[in-house]
């Protein structure tokens, strides 16, 4: 029996996974990131994670090590470009040195892209030849499986959908652009618009619910549970939002199946009769019998994904 090993790097936690063939998970381990550690402590807490998650297994029975990670980087070379969340993260070469440390072969991937490999080979995507992921939670990112094959494109940096831009006079994104979905549908531009509503002296639940604390998505989803105009107005506003960024992928992709994962869609029952309204209402005929659904390995995905880069 062969094994994998994926790591999941996240500015707030390390997730490491051994895995056979067929996805079952037979270790897993995680932590919290010592992000401000810089490279050196972050790669000495994924080299001991790997260390644990294979204790149980010879390491000649391992045929890599798949990781997914933030920012810009090269999947060719396996460089970490720039980690923004992650300090001192500028051109780390961590295949390299992580091939180095355990003697295996490394291959590192943008973690959007992984997860999406992850839930097409092990989830919902099971199957498919065309098949998008979709994380929707303090952004939104992504990745584009199309013929069986997922798609880098030129420098491997394709597939960043949460930066179609959605309003050509909307708020400044994070990547500097005008209107991204990401600004103007994630968890974090949910709960802003909740608080500039509440700022100027909108009646509602969700400051009771929050309890003087910094809004967050389940805040509202909450208050829109409990009948409040507000919150109803904004969900329904961003079920909206979310439709009009799948009838771009739909038309762009023409995928047979999109799984939508990520903190914002825990709120889906009160989403989706939106979203899918704008689909209906939007999309070409053709493309409107795109299966489109939860994703199947929730929390996982990313770190199942990473190791499905090995395989």
């Amino acid at each position: 029996m062969k094994y994998v090993i994926g790591i999941d790097l996240g500015g707030t936690q390390l997730r490491a996974v051994l895995i056979d063939h067929d996805g079952d998970i037979l270790a897993y381990q995680r932590t919290d990131t010592a992000a401000e550690s810089g490279p050196s402590g972050v790669i000495a807490q994924i080299d001991q994670l790997i260390n644990q998650v294979s204790a149980q297994v010879d390491r000649q029975q391992v045929l890599g090590i798949g990781v997914g990670t933030p920012g810009p980087l090269d999947p060719f070379t396996g460089v970490v470009l720039e980690a923004p969340n992650l300090h001192g993260w500028v051109n780390v070469p961590l295949k390299a040195i992580l091939e180095e440390r355990t003697s295996l072969p490394v291959h590192v991937g943008n973690d959007a892209n992984a997860a999406a490999l992850g839930e097409w080979r092990f989830g919902s995507g099971r199957g498919c030849q065309d098949f998008i992921y979709v994380t929707i939670s303090t952004g939104i990112g992504g990745g584009v499986v199309s013929n069986g094959k997922l798609l880098l494109g030129h420098k491997g940096i394709a597939g960043e959908v949460g930066h179609m831009t959605i309003q050509t006079d909307g708020p400044v994104c994070g990547c500097g652009n005008i209107g991204c979905w990401e600004v103007v549908a994630s968890g974090t531009a949910l709960a802003r618009g909740a608080t500039a509503a509440l700022q100027r002296g909108h009646p509602s639940l969700i400051n009771d619910i929050a309890a003087g604390g910094p809004i967050e998505g389940w805040h509202i989803a909450a208050a829109a549970e409990r009948g409040d105009s507000l919150a109803q107005t904004l969900m329904r506003r961003e079920g909206e939002l979310i439709g009009v960024g799948l009838v771009n992928l739909l038309h762009l992709y023409a995928p047979e199946r999109i799984a939508l994962g990520g903190g914002v869609t825990k709120s889906m029952a009160l989403l989706e009769p939106y979203m899918r309204s704008i689909i209906a209402e939007r999309a070409m005929r053709p493309y409107q019998d795109a299966v489109i659904e939860l994703t199947t390995l929730g929390d996982r995905v990313g770190v199942i994904g990473a190791a499905a880069l090995v395989l």
